[in-house]
This record gives C-alpha cells, sequence and structure tokens, in this order.
C-alpha cells in the first residue's frame, strides 16, 4: 500500500506543478461560468433594442398601413415603386433597409424582397415574415364573410406561459423549469465525457512514455505491475479531483459575483421572494404590488429561481461520484492499452471499441433531454461503460434515490472487475517490446496464470 501511496504521490505532484495545469484551473472556471452567466446576459442584452425603420413598396396594396410594427420595427409607406430611385436616397434618410412586396396571386405573394447594405439580422427577418403571413391568414378568413370578424380574431388570441412547478414528498413545493434541467444536465455530462477522455487519455500516454523511455522495468524491479497501474490512475484520479473542486468552487463565485453586478436590486429582491415562497408568489410580476418586473426581469428572475430550486448538492456529489467511478472504469482500459502497444500510433485500433460506449451515451443523452424515463435511457443508466453520463443527465430531472444507488454499486463492482482484467494484459503488456500486438494475443494475456 505503501508503493502505491509513493506512486499516486509522484503523478499527483509531477502534473500539479506543469503550466498547463494551472492554466487549464484558472480557464476552466472562466468557461464554465461563461456557460452558467451567459443566459442570464442574453436576457438583458441578447435583443437588438436599436430602432429600424424600413421603407416598404408594396405593388400588391395588400400590405400598406398593415404590417404589425414592433418596439423596434416600424414600417413607412411609400407608392413609388422604382428601387434604383429609393437606393440611393433610403440610407441618408435613415432607414435601415427597404422591403419590396410584389403582386400577389391567390393569395401568395409573388416576390418578396428585403434590401439593405447590412445583413438583416434573424430576428428582424422572422418579424417581417411573421407580420406578412399573420395579414395574410387574416385576408384568407376574410373570404368566408364571418360576422364580427374583426372581434372574434381579437378575442382568440392568447398568449400561454406555464410554469411548472413540483410536489415534494413532504409536502413543500417549489418551482422548476425543463430547460435550466436539460442545461444543468447537458454540462454535466459532457463534462464527464470530457473528463473521461482527458484524463483517460492522460493515463495511456504516461504508461506508453514510460515504457518506450524503458523507466518501467526500473520500476518494475521495485514495485509489482498492479501497484504500479493502480498508483498511476489513483494519482491522476486526484488531480482530476483536485482541479475539479477548484472549478467549482472559482465557478460558483463566478456566478455569484456576476448576479451581483448585473443584475439590478429590483430583480435581486424579486429573485430573493421568489425563492423564499414560490410558488405561492407566482403572480408578483403579474399585477402584485410588490414586485413589478418588465419582461426581461421575470425572464431573469425565472431563471434564477429555477436554478436556485434545483437539488444542487446532489447534482454536485452524483456528478464527482459518476465522473470518478467513470475515470477509473475507463481509465483501466486506457492503462491497458497503452501497456500493450509500443506507440500512440498503435493505439488506434484498440481506441474504437473503448470510446464507442461513450459516444453511444452521448447521442443517448440527446433523447434523454426528451423523455428522461423512456427504456434506453433507464437501463443506459444502470450499464456502467454509460451510466456515468446518462444518470448525470437524468438526475436533473428527477431520479428516485435507489436508482442512483443501484446504478453506483453497479459503476463500482464493474470498476473493480475490470481493473482486475486490465491488469492481466498490464503485468504482461508492460514489458512487451517489438512485437505488434492484436486483440488474439490480448486474449492470451488474460488467461496466463501467473
Amino acid at each position: 500500500m505503501n508503493k502505491i501511496l509513493l506512486i499516486i504521490e509522484r503523478e499527483f505532484m509531477s502534473r500539479v506543478k506543469k503550466k498547463s495545469f494551472i492554466i487549464m484551473t484558472l480557464l476552466g472556471p472562466l468557461f464554465f461560468g461563461a456557460i452558467m452567466v451567459g443566459p442570464m446576459l442574453l436576457a438583458m442584452y441578447g435583443r437588438d433594442d436599436s430602432k429600424k425603420s424600413i421603407i416598404v413598396l408594396d405593388e400588391s396594396k395588400f400590405f400598406t398601413n398593415k404590417l404589425k410594427e414592433k418596439e423596434n420595427i416600424t414600417y413607412t409607406y411609400i407608392n413609388s415603386t422604382n428601387l434604383d430611385s429609393i437606393r440611393s436616397s433610403y440610407k441618408k434618410s435613415g432607414y435601415f433597409g427597404v422591403l419590396f412586396i410584389g403582386k400577389v396571386d391567390n393569395f401568395t405573394p409573388s416576390n418578396i424582397r428585403l434590401f439593405a447594405e447590412e445583413q438583416p439580422g434573424l430576428e428582424l427577418i422572422s418579424n417581417v415574415e411573421s407580420s406578412i403571413s399573420k395579414e395574410l391568414e387574416k385576408r384568407k378568413l376574410e373570404k368566408y364573410n364571418i360576422p364580427n370578424f374583426q372581434e372574434i380574431l381579437k378575442d382568440i388570441k392568447t398568449e400561454v406561459n406555464i410554469r411548472t412547478i413540483v410536489w415534494n414528498k413532504d409536502g413543500s413545493e417549489k418551482e422548476s423549469s425543463a430547460q435550466i434541467a436539460m442545461g444543468v444536465a447537458y454540462i454535466a455530462g459532457f463534462a464527464i465525457y470530457m473528463f473521461i477522455f482527458l484524463f483517460g487519455v492522460q493515463v495511456m500516454r504516461g504508461v506508453i512514455e514510460e515504457k518506450t523511455s524503458r523507466i518501467v522495468e526500473v520500476l518494475i524491479s521495485s514495485v509489482k505491475p498492479f501497484q504500479l497501474m493502480m498508483g498511476k490512475i489513483l494519482g491522476i484520479a486526484a488531480v482530476a479531483i483536485t482541479q475539479l473542486i477548484i472549478w467549482v468552487i472559482l465557478t460558483t463565485g463566478i456566478v455569484i459575483f456576476a448576479q451581483t453586478m448585473l443584475l439590478d436590486q429590483k430583480t435581486q429582491t424579486a429573485i430573493k421572494e421568489y425563492s423564499q415562497n414560490s410558488p405561492q408568489i407566482g403572480n408578483l410580476a403579474n399585477g402584485s404590488d410588490a414586485v413589478k418586473l418588465d419582461g426581461n426581469q421575470q425572464k431573469m428572475v425565472d431563471f434564477m429561481v429555477a436554478l436556485k430550486n434545483i437539488n444542487l448538492p446532489l447534482i454536485i456529489g452524483s456528478f464527482v461520484f459518476f465522473f470518478l467511478f467513470g475515470y477509473l472504469l475507463y481509465s483501466a482500459l486506457f492503462a491497458a492499452i497503452g501497456a500493450a502497444v509500443d506507440n500512440e500510433t498503435e493505439t488506434q485500433q484498440f481506441m474504437l471499441p473503448v470510446t464507442i460506449p461513450l459516444i453511444f451515451s452521448i447521442i443517448i443523452m440527446m433523447q434523454t433531454f426528451q423523455n428522461p424515463n423512456a427504456t434506453l435511457s433507464i437501463w443506459c443508466s444502470y450499464i456502467p461503460f454509460t451510466s456515468p453520463i446518462i444518470m448525470m443527465a437524468r438526475i436533473p430531472f428527477g431520479v428516485s434515490g435507489w436508482e442512483i444507488l443501484i446504478s453506483g454499486i453497479i459503476l463500482v463492482a464493474s470498476f473493480l472487475c475490470l481493473t482486475w482484467f486490465s491488469s492481466k494484459i498490464y503485468r504482461v503488456g508492460i514489458l512487451m517490446y517489438g512485437k505488434k500486438t492484436s486483440w488474439a494475443e490480448m486474449w492470451k494475456w488474460l488467461r496466463y496464470k501467473n
């Protein structure tokens, strides 16, 4: 055991002193902080609030004074249809662009074009298309001569905003968000995928370097191959956990700082009240005198409240567990691959079968967001090669404790069994030189008794 601890210390210290470790440790929180603060910034500053005035040339006369204007989009209708004469003067007059609508045949415009000196944004194009489409729909409905048509049309327009509330078994309630749950699940699942690859490949490369430089021959004279493999795997795991803890602490600090600096006092007060009283205070923004919010502030409050109501201790604890044992499971395979080859070029034939379950997990994770309790998602959250990613994709949506426990037990047991098999390949391959290894050869190594 002391020898394994010495190897762990060597692997840990040799890596945490590298500049790459320090740089990634500092850049990681900035990256994850940007992912979490990004929606906040988009909600506050993502919209283009600059006013755009558009000249409308309507050959059909269907849309004159009919297009619905927005806060930042206005229309000016002119009778001229000479584009060349307008092209030279519209910009000087303060207009953003020129909308040309051709003649309408059977309620279908023959030609619609938007001219501008700069590329219009998707929001502008979408608003123009929506305005034209709604006007055409209204014209088509008017053909049926429905009495009080305009009043009916106004009456049937209804906006629906569903706020999801989770009933807990203890009788309490909390506001939730499928979008926030999906975002957290995606970050956690993809991070595990990335970390397993990143640190697993470090194990493989470390074994190959020691093997090609013949340092391993000196090490094997003092320690057993199994001790060397376990020391290397656990040493790099300690590096990963250290980096992960620093990332969690710094990312949390960045998010709290961003919330304090970017959100105005009224929004922060609303978030606090929503968090303490949700969902009973769910009507604050719809008429309550306590806190009145505009559209962007309301979106920001909904986002932050849903984020606060997520069980972060469970998610962080589960993330650390599934990342750690998922890494240990795959790193045992990576160590065996590194011991079986003489250089990185030869690893390609062995890497594909190892990486296929990880790639498959990412594909299933996307489907899990749509239905966390689908049969395939449930089974993949138990299979050890896919459970680290798929279970983390399900947890933010709500998973029973016994499911997490069973998945964890299977993952730990699989790690122990796979490490035993990998060690049999490692102890033979680590001193094997000059021979191209195949799957059949590795199978023979597994059957060696001593």
